[in-house]
């Protein structure tokens, strides 16, 4: 009765007439309750002081310990059209193997023979610049020419004018012995013509030194035009020699301005070559990218575009294959306070979804079913999730993974810290404090760079 009134049934009602009531509270009852009650404290008393794995829990699912070992899709660089698969959903590929055959759905590369006829484009350019090569090299020819020719003109011109100065210098000789006949002439006509007018000498004597002063007077002027020719020549020697030196130099300036225009041709050709080479390549490298072939060795786990005819972008996602050859790893997640007490190299226990375990996470060694774990990398930047990314490798002190895994499965994991009392973590739970920050021995607290 819980004696909630002041009227109390129990002075009313006489219950030891009933024989459950003596039953239930015999002498004997009490005393086994008793014992009961003291074994169960002292039992609570002793798992209180027994030891308990601290430990961090997370979720994840099964991957690969190598990103290129993980499932993957295949696009396409170009856009194309679906003509033919070679492959179909669970088939084992080899790396090269030809999974589907496109078709080229741009007007630009419609042309069967493009390959083909660029390259004819590009033997064409090639004569092209073999010819401006000629070219060039036949005016280079010519400006040497010239030059040679040049220099033979202005030699020649040089020596006329030498021989203009030579000539200026003989007639300059002659004027001056023109010069001085004449003054003999005229002394030796006044010199018998005072004879004569003294009675001395003749009239027909006076004529005849008249007659040769005058002679001799026509020499004088005859000498001196041709000292005037002469100088004359050597100014038309100095002009023949400028006229000589522009022409050429017109000439090979006319040369090289041609030979300039060839070289700019030649390279514009040799540009244009080194072009039409490169789109021959990429036109080869496109020919080669209508057959999508497999990276590596794998499965085809699912054909994203299906059917024939239909079209798609660059980029597209074809197909998703999976490799064959992978190290399987766990993926797992764990919350922010938690990531200070994981480390490099920690111990971690693995439950994987589909196969049957009995967990005990304190107590580790009566776990049955779980698989050994090591931490290989810890994520530095918080997941979408909230969480924190962890990598785990297989033990290799431990028991193998079981062969039949499949990454995407999920996978529960236990990360086993310091041991401590029951009490020590009653009392941490109860007071939402986390597990115990320590750094074990052997484990590295930060990633190693390689």
């Amino acid at each position: 009765m819980l004696n909630i009134s002041k009227n109390s049934l129990a002075k009313r009602v006489d219950l030891k007439g009933y024989q459950s009531t003596n039953r239930v509270f015999h002498q004997r009852y009490y005393k086994y309750f008793n014992r009961f009650l003291k074994g169960f404290g002292i039992m609570i008393l002793i798992l209180f002081f027994l030891p308990w794995t601290q430990n961090v829990t997370g979720k994840g699912y099964l991957t690969t310990l190598k990103p290129d070992q993980r499932p993957q899709t295949i696009q396409s660089p170009i856009p194309g059209r679906i003509e033919k698969w070679y492959v179909q959903e669970g088939d084992y590929v080899k790396k090269g193997d030809t999974i589907l055959f496109i078709s080229e759905i741009k007007n630009e590369y419609f042309d069967p023979n493009l390959v083909s006829r660029t390259g004819d484009q590009i033997r064409a350019k090639s004569a092209s610049v073999v010819s401006y090569e000629g070219k060039v090299k036949a005016l280079r020819n010519q400006m040497s020419a010239l030059s040679n020719e040049r220099a033979l003109k202005l030699e020649q011109a040089r020596n006329k004018l030498l021989q203009s100065k030579l000539k200026v210098q003989s007639d300059s000789i002659d004027l001056e012995a023109a010069e001085t006949n004449i003054r003999i002439a005229e002394r030796q006509f006044n010199r018998t013509q005072q004879l004569q007018s003294e009675g001395l000498k003749a009239v027909t004597d006076v004529e005849e030194k008249r007659l040769k002063l005058q002679e001799t007077q026509a020499k004088l002027i005859s000498q001196q035009n041709k000292l005037l020719a002469a100088r004359n020549e050597v100014i038309n020697a100095r002009v023949e020699i400028n006229r000589v030196q522009n022409e050429y130099t017109n000439k090979i300036s006319k040369a090289e301005s041609d030979m300039f225009t060839a070289q700019s041709s030649q390279f514009d050709s040799e540009a244009q070559v080194t072009k039409l080479e490169n789109e021959f390549t990429n036109y080869s490298m496109r020919n080669d990218m209508y057959y999508v072939r497999a990276p590596q060795n794998g499965f085809i786990n699912k054909a994203i575009q299906g059917g024939i005819g239909q079209t798609f972008k660059e980029g597209e996602s074809l197909v998703g294959i999976m490799p064959a050859d992978i190290d399987m790893a766990v993926e797992t997640f764990v919350r922010p306070l938690d990531l200070p007490l994981m480390h490099l190299g920690e111990k971690v226990r693995i439950q994987f979804d589909g196969w049957p375990a009995i967990v005990f996470s304190g107590w580790p060694n009566v776990s049955y079913g779980t698989y050994g774990g090591v931490v290989v990398a810890i994520e530095t930047f918080i997941s979408d999730n909230g969480k924190y990314r962890i990598l785990l490798a297989p033990d290799p002190d431990d028991h193998e993974w079981p062969a039949e895994l499949r990454a995407g499965s999920g996978a529960d994991t236990i990360a086993l810290l310091e041991d401590v009392p029951i009490w020590y973590e009653i009392w941490r739970q109860l007071n939402g404090f986390p597990p115990n920050y320590y750094q074990p021995e052997g484990a590295q607290g930060k990633p190693v760079k390689k």
